[in-house]
């Protein structure tokens, strides 16, 4: 067995045809070196780095993984053949699959393939040609490479060092920093599999924090595959100190930390994180927003109350088929709410206002049982501030999105497990609002969580909710609305992403 000198390395490496603003930065850099070279790797579902290059077998493991999926490399065999038993054993434990049983003392390559991978259900090997530009990144080693796998073509760019926090650096350096890291065993699997893109989008709200992530599919649409919220109350107290309280920094950064390696267990490309009226609101937003980069090596952008509504208009228009009349979006949140007028897919306005469930909570207490006079005081309260909603002409369909929404609706259906097929383009009368209003209003919040239905975090702010959701009713004349499960989320994968930026051309194109 033979062996170099051993250098961890941290690496970072993300896949694709383009790298937008990378492309610019590098461009602007004079190369340190090219090289080519035919590798062969060897794959399996769970696998370490295993491969073969320059007439050696080349094993690196991951010994750490830190900040945003960073990965912390360390090269544990250098070997040339003919192989023994304890590098064989070394490659099929760094591929984490059964070992097969040994009939030589030693393989050749030929033989190491046809006896022992080619027949193991577990493994296969994927040749790879490389065409690697070498740059120096902020001090790290930095690799443009353009990828033949069969009859695909990729690009890859990595950035590796010894130090982390100058890997982190450089990624942000190149515009970068809201890709995930994929290693290349991940990517070089995905792309072999011929698996499409997949992308996650993340709502930090004044309530709740949401995560999506979404592939590509035919017709235009896009394929959900995971779609949660996790109630992290960022905005509580926020109306009376005017600052995020660092209690609730700390639950909304490790609700996105938790998300960010949700999305990178999906092999999710990238991620688009936006924030909304919480944090718009906040007079420490920059420590709130350098605090979760700091923690999960995500970026997120803060946008405005208008971007917010436009981007709920798009989601509610893919997720319900369109509509050829005259439409109201508004999505009510627990700091804001938003609204879109529109006529099919055209936008005749849209603005925000700082109506929301979290400030009206802890405006009225209505997070307890609270008296018919208070409710109808938290109403007036909430129908002056949505005074810009007064002598509009009703529309033809009315559509309501957000928290409070899909939690009247699953209360409605009785769902004890959330459904958001079910929920989805649900009918919500405003009788069944009424009669929630006052369900909610008798009892203090441990009572609301026995309601089947209503997810247990949100029994403080529903009946605040609630009660918004009915003044929009009563301010455009609607005796119902439309309940669509879309959201902010949604609307933002299919604006940031389009179809998906494609994983590879062939060879000829």
């Amino acid at each position: 067995m033979g062996q170099t000198e051993i250098i961890p390395r941290w690496e970072w490496r993300t896949f694709g045809v383009a790298f937008g603003p990378a492309e610019d930065f590098l461009a602007g850099q004079v190369p340190t070196g090219t090289k080519e070279s035919d590798e062969l790797y060897l794959l399996s579902v769970r696998g370490d780095t295993v491969k073969v290059r320059d007439g050696l077998m080349d094993i690196k493991l991951i010994r750490e993984v830190g900040l945003g999926g960073l990965e912390r490399w360390e090269p544990v065999l250098k070997a040339p053949f003919p192989l023994g038993h304890s590098d064989i054993a070394a490659i099929f434990a760094a591929l984490r699959e059964p070992m097969p049983d040994l009939a030589q003392e030693t393989y050749s390559l030929e033989e190491l393939l046809r006896e022992l991978v080619d027949p193991h259900p577990g493994v296969r090997a994927v040749p790879v040609r490389k065409r690697r530009v070498r740059h120096t990144i902020e001090g790290c080693i930095g690799e443009l490479s353009e990828v033949e796998v069969g009859e695909w073509v990729t690009r890859t760019i990595a950035i590796e060092s010894e130090d982390r926090d100058a890997v982190v650096a450089a990624v942000r350096a190149v515009g970068l920093g809201n890709r995930v890291n994929t290693s290349y065993p991940r990517g070089l699997g995905a792309l072999f599999d011929n698996a499409p893109p997949r992308y996650a989008t993340i709502d930090v709200g004044t309530n709740s924090v949401k995560l999506h992530i979404g592939q590509p599919i035919l017709g235009g649409r896009w394929e959900a595959l995971v779609d949660r919220a996790e109630v992290t109350q960022l905005g509580a107290g926020l109306a009376q100190t005017g600052r995020v309280s660092p209690a609730a920094i700390e639950r909304t950064t490790q609700a996105i930390r938790g998300m960010v390696e949700e999305a990178r267990e999906h092999l999710v490309r990238e991620i688009a994180a936006v924030g909304t009226a919480g944090l718009r609101m906040a007079e420490n937003r920059t420590e709130v927003l350098e605090s979760i980069e700091r923690a999960t090596g995500v970026s997120v952008e803060v946008i405005s109350g208008d971007e917010e509504s436009r981007l709920a208009y798009v989601a509610a228009l893919a997720g319900l088929g369109g509509s050829d009349g005259a439409v109201v979006v508004f999505d009510t949140g627990g700091g804001s709410s938003q609204f879109t007028f529109g006529h099919g897919d055209v936008v005749d306005e849209r603005f925000s206002v700082d109506v929301g469930a979290a400030r009206y909570t802890e405006r009225f207490g209505l997070d307890r049982q609270v008296s018919p006079e208070t409710l109808q005081d938290a109403l007036a309260a909430i129908a002056a501030d949505l005074d810009r909603l007064d002598d509009r002409q009703a529309p033809d369909a009315l559509v309501g999105m957000g928290g409070a929404m899909t939690n009247l609706t699953a209360v409605m259906l009785g769902l004890a497990r959330y459904d958001p097929v079910a929920v989805q383009g649900s009918v919500l009368e405003r009788a069944e609002v009424e009669r929630q209003i006052e369900t909610y209003r008798s009892l203090d919040a441990d009572g609301r969580r026995s309601i089947v239905g209503l997810q247990p975090k949100r029994a403080e702010v529903i009946l605040a909710g609630a009660c918004i959701v009915r003044t929009v009713m009563d301010k455009l004349g609607m005796d119902r609305l439309t309940v669509s499960d879309r959201g902010l989320r949604h609307g933002l994968i299919h604006e940031r992403f389009g179809l998906g930026e494609r994983e590879a051309h062939p060879r000829s194109a």
